[in-house]
């Protein structure tokens, strides 16, 4: 759910959750209100709440309980202070919302669209609801690996702007980053196995992955070894139940960035799934360089 707020020639919206009335009293007070205006900008252990409110700490901790009874706040993290574990909370949604009649259908608001099943849950409801991660350009790994990926990472990230209706700030990370809590998330991954250690972990779980220096379909039995073919693969991810992996990889930047031309040149087909069996959401993409200017500017689907 949205709120949608027009002002002049712009819209603007918010992430919103229904809530029914009897939680909405939970934010009737003036020192709930200002909890949550605190939790709204960043994640907060109650004791330093009552910090920054000048508050005793009960009064917070009352509040803190009706509020995640009520499913407006919930436990984003936990950390260990002085031997105990400390919860930080935050909101559920930035805006919630109470309903005393049922939604009309409306088709004013042209900017709201509804993103394809294909991107389903990285993108739900209009919001971007997976990190993407893209391999470092410094030196890492065993073969001391470059990437040059991230820069064409961001034709990709444009395209799924495209879907959203609440755009936030790009969770974006380099693969050197990467803990094991982010492997909880849905994961978007931007190159090959040598530029970015995460596809490197997920390869193997791949239908369509890297072999002996190649492109490997398990869908047909066939071999890409050249250079411009990339592969794009949506699967389960194999880091974390009911989550999901987008893949956008090719052997070398000129693959990856093949991969990526397809998004912006034919999303449709990818869509459709792989030409062998349609059930299987991966493709591999050969990039083609039209102009002759050594500059990948096309791409035929080879699977």
């Amino acid at each position: 759910m949205f709120i949608i707020d027009k002002q002049k020639n712009e819209v603007y919206s918010l992430p919103a959750k229904e809530i029914s009335a009897e939680h909405a009293n939970s934010i009737s007070s003036g020192l709930a209100q200002r909890i949550l205006h605190l939790l709204a900008k960043e994640a907060m252990y109650p004791i330093d709440i009552a910090k920054a409110l000048r508050v005793h700490e009960q009064k917070i901790y009352y509040h803190i309980r009706n509020l995640e009874k009520a499913g407006i706040i919930k436990i984003v993290k936990k950390e260990t202070k002085q031997g105990a574990t400390a919860n930080f909370y935050a909101l559920t949604e930035p805006a919630f919302v109470v309903k005393f009649k049922n939604f009309e259908s409306t088709s004013k608001i042209a900017q709201i669209r509804n993103e394809s099943e294909f991107l389903e849950p990285l993108i739900k409801d209009g919001k971007l609801d997976a990190l993407i991660i893209v391999g470092s350009p410094d030196p890492h790994g065993p073969d001391k690996a470059r990437s040059r990926d991230g820069y064409y990472g961001m034709d990709l990230a444009l395209f799924l702007g495209t879907f959203l209706n609440y755009v936030p700030k790009f969770n974006v990370k380099l693969d050197t980053e990467i803990r094991d809590e982010d492997l909880q998330n849905n994961l978007i991954l931007i190159g090959g196995p040598l530029v970015n250690k995460v596809v490197e972990k997920a390869n193997p779980k791949l239908p369509i992955r890297f072999e002996d220096g190649n492109i490997k379909s398990t869908i047909s039995n066939e071999t890409y070894p050249q250079d411009e073919c990339g592969l794009i693969v949506k699967a389960k991810s194999p880091f974390s139940k009911d989550k999901y992996i987008l893949v956008v990889a090719g052997k070398r930047f000129s693959g990856t960035r093949a991969a990526i031309i397809a998004f912006l040149k034919d999303f449709k087909k990818i869509t459709n799934g792989n030409v062998h069996n349609p059930s299987i959401k991966a493709n591999v993409v050969e990039g083609i360089d039209l102009d002759s200017d050594g500059i990948i500017d096309d791409i035929e689907f080879r699977e």
